[in-house]
């Protein structure tokens, strides 16, 4: 990495906030340069102003605007890690975490239209879709950057558009979907239904496919490339039962074995050179490591803030070497407490050691393990789920029936993906387990629970959003 005095720059768009309701007046960006060979990538840029529609006719400046996208998505929106995100939050909102300290309202699962929770998960989400279409409009009207290039980093922000309405879709139902900066139609955009909001994010990952690079641009897997895109893809179609488009894309991963290569060690996942990592969000600053270990990782008892819950601590097997190594414990003599050691660093290092897994090969194992159980393919599921679990030290699974299968895979992704961007939720969401699980172990768990509400302060700007999901 060659050194250079202006790196990990960002066209500031924090003006641009609650883009359901924008108050628009682009003229000029600013362009804030970083000190830190820490970066998503390296461009040398002018210290000065630049006029927005010159952004997008310079490579350098445009990628500058795109990394601004990544730093969102780490810093400030859903997947930054830590106390504040969907991670904590649907670890606490469903059976992965239990909260010390002041209970809050996911804890409790006691969101209302009001709670600020909900309002910064909308608002900041929708901002960073705005962004992302932004760079989007502003390369499409660039007639001075490299048709490559620009595919490149189209492909890359409508990566980051589908991903995040995934998100919001799985969070509160029926939403707008956002794909453009004009002020009037988002300022009265009306929900569409999740079946919809779907096509439209499998409409933009298939385009965001064609236009992407099948290399990665960083080699720390910091940049989406194609195979980011069909690991997107391979979800959404699992969550939509097209079992055979899940299991299509997952494979182009799993066979790529060049690039994707299956991590044996279950001591090495989380480090940043795994060669099982698909995408993977970088520290801000060197030495610094991924969130998760700073915020879940505590030394005295009673926890500070949060642990992880008993049953899922229960939930694993003997002799699962991922309860051996990815969870830790600490004791006052008499009680014993558990929390996430998935990342095991939660100070400085240096030089940094471990970056925040977004997407991760394990995935794309169970994934196809599922989607190969719905069509029938009793061998290939199992298969599959094998390899996941000979890496954690367990035998093969003796589930033989789609039925069987199907538990026993559920099982596996609890296990193998706890405290991680909100699987847990998701999954028993999915797959119409959430009530029968949920009510089981959480005193203020509703059925209605399945949906966040709609900020208040969206509905009352916007009628269109209305009406409000049930039970709010």
């Amino acid at each position: 990495m060659k050194n250079s005095k202006y790196t990990e720059p960002i066209i500031d768009l924090s003006q641009f906030h609650l883009p359901l309701k924008i108050k628009l007046c682009i003229t000029t960006v600013f362009v804030l340069l970083f000190c830190s060979c820490e970066s998503f990538v390296e461009v040398e840029l002018p210290d000065n102003q630049i006029n927005g529609e010159t952004v997008f006719q310079n490579k350098g400046t445009a990628t500058a605007a795109l990394v601004n996208v990544y730093i969102g998505l780490r810093d400030a929106v859903l997947l930054n890690g830590g106390l504040n995100n969907i991670t904590t939050a649907l670890g606490h909102y469903a059976d992965e975490l239990e909260k010390f300290g002041d209970v809050d309202n996911y804890y409790n699962n006691s969101l209302q239209p009001l709670n600020s929770e909900v309002f910064s998960t909308w608002s900041s989400t929708y901002n960073l879709i705005y962004s992302a279409n932004t760079v989007i409009e502003g390369l499409n009207s660039s007639n001075q950057i490299a048709e490559e290039d620009k595919n490149q980093l189209i492909g890359e922000a409508l990566f980051v558009r589908a991903m995040m309405h995934f998100y919001l879709t799985n969070l509160f139902g029926d939403i707008p979907y956002i794909s453009t900066t004009d002020f009037e139609k988002n300022n009265n955009a009306s929900k569409l239904p999740v079946d919809q909001v779907y096509s439209n994010i499998i409409a933009d990952l298939l385009v965001a496919k064609d236009l992407i690079s099948d290399i990665y641009i960083s080699n720390e897997r910091t940049r989406p490339n194609k195979g980011c895109v069909s690991a997107l893809l391979s979800r959404v179609y699992l969550y939509t039962e097209q079992w055979e488009s899940a299991e299509q894309e997952s494979s182009i991963l799993i066979s790529n074995t060049e690039v994707y290569i299956w991590e044996t060690d279950v001591t090495k996942v989380f480090l940043k050179e795994s060669p099982s990592t698909i995408w993977q969000l970088k520290p801000a600053e060197r030495g610094l490591n991924s969130i998760d270990g700073r915020d879940f990782i505590f030394v005295t008892g009673p926890p500070p803030v949060t642990a992880l819950s008993s049953s899922l601590i229960n939930s694993f097997e003997v002799d699962d070497d991922r309860r051996t190594n990815w969870v830790g414990s600490v004791t006052d003599g008499t009680n014993t407490w558990y929390h996430a050691f998935k990342y095991k660093e939660s100070e400085n290092t240096g030089t940094s050691l471990e970056f925040s897994k977004q997407f991760r090969l394990a995935e794309q194992y169970l994934i196809r393990s599922e989607a190969r159980a719905m069509l029938n393919d009793i061998p290939g599921a199992q298969s599959d789920l094998n390899i996941v679990r000979t890496r954690a030290g367990l035998p093969d699974t003796s589930a033989a029936t789609t039925n069987d299968l199907l538990d026993a895979i559920v099982e596996e992704r609890r296990v193998e993906f706890f405290v991680e961007r909100g699987h847990r939720f998701f999954d028993l969401k999915r797959l119409n387990r959430i009530d029968a699980v949920l009510s089981a172990v959480k005193s203020g768990w509703d059925l209605t629970d399945v949906l966040f509400p709609i900020p208040e302060e969206e509905l009352l700007a916007n009628s269109n959003l209305l009406p409000q999901n049930p039970g709010y």
